[in-house]
């Protein structure tokens, strides 16, 4: 079974996403401001330190969106409590388009693993703008050498797998994926996708879930054995995906893409979505999430308002009580 839709990917040159601001109405009369938007700076949230993948995928976007809006988009990290004081922060402001977060998959799964006020609907999702798809990794010199014999093995008993810490995409992942295929992978927590690779790297544990750009990183340390994703990765052509391997597809991603507050003008938030959908198709952008191992997906707001709403339940259901 599939945990979760993916939409097309984006590659470099692709042909300019189609915009539509259907179901958009016009701001009422006297709200001149949202037809002027936007007119001053625009602060992008940032729920990350700086450095890390979140935080450069924040920045590249910004540096495009302010060419395209003709405002500074400024961006400001705000870490905290795995994300929920940046997205909380997000909910309280006022609806004008003037704050913005970078949203990562975590923004569907705090409310069930942390308790956070981070609810779907306390957000407009403006728009996908990238997946690290997931994929397991095994030491080089390991025993297992194909994503079958790994799950042959976690059939018949018991199977370390790291994962970047409790409540992460990637423990969500790996229990996904006992429920899709009835492996019992045992989840074991680290400080971070790098981390964990190291981990499995080293023998420390016998297998580790991460996103792809933390495997490769990791050079002929790890064999990657199978990808979480609805097709193979471009730096992984000789990688089966997991259906194409044990005939279940299991997708899972660290995607994250631009939200606002929840009851921001609906003229604002259509530009908003357009500037977005254009900025990931500019050249330096994806060339950027190449270099990072990550995917350029992108997903409209009515899309990626949906795949949230999806995502959550799902999270829901691999983590709740």
């Amino acid at each position: 079974m599939s945990l979760s839709r993916m939409p097309r990917t984006l590659g470099v040159g692709a042909a300019l996403i189609a915009l539509t601001a259907a179901g958009c109405t016009p701001a009422d009369d006297g709200e001149g401001d949202a037809a002027d938007y936007p007119t001053d700076d625009i602060r992008l949230i940032i729920q990350a330190d700086p450095g890390g993948g979140s935080d450069l995928s924040s920045r590249a976007l910004a540096t495009e969106l302010e060419d395209i809006l003709g405002v500074s988009v400024i961006p400001e990290n705000m870490p905290g409590a795995s994300g929920a004081i940046a997205m909380e922060y997000v909910a309280d402001q006022e609806p004008d388009g003037t704050v913005i977060g970078f949203g990562p998959v975590e923004i569907a799964m705090l409310n069930t693993t942390q308790g956070a006020d981070v609810m779907p609907e306390n957000y407009t999702f403006v728009g996908q703008i990238m997946l690290a798809p997931g994929v397991i990794s095994v030491a080089a010199d390991s025993e297992y050498e194909t994503l079958q014999d790994l799950v042959d093995a976690a059939t018949a008993g018991e199977v370390s797998v790291a994962n970047s810490g409790a409540g992460s995409i990637w423990e969500a992942a790996t229990l996904g994926m006992n429920d899709a295929v009835g492996t019992q992978f045992a989840p074991v927590a680290y400080d971070g996708g790098a981390t964990a690779v190291s981990a499995a790297a080293s023998g420390e544990v016998e297998a580790a879930v991460s996103g792809a750009g933390e495997a490769l990183a990791q050079g002929d340390a790890v064999r990657v054995l199978g990808v979480m994703h609805d097709e193979r990765h471009r730096d992984l052509p000789d990688v089966p995906t997991v259906e194409e391997e044990v005939g279940t597809a299991v997708e899972f991603g660290g995607w994250g893409g631009i939200y606002t507050q929840g009851e921001v003008d609906e003229e604002i938030a259509a530009t908003l979505e357009e500037a977005v959908a254009e900025a990931v198709e500019t050249e330096s952008y994806q060339d950027f999430q190449e270099n990072a191992g990550n995917l350029v997906v992108y997903r409209d707001s009515e899309e990626f308002g949906s795949f949230v709403d999806d995502e959550f339940d799902t999270f829901q259901g691999l983590l709740g009580d």
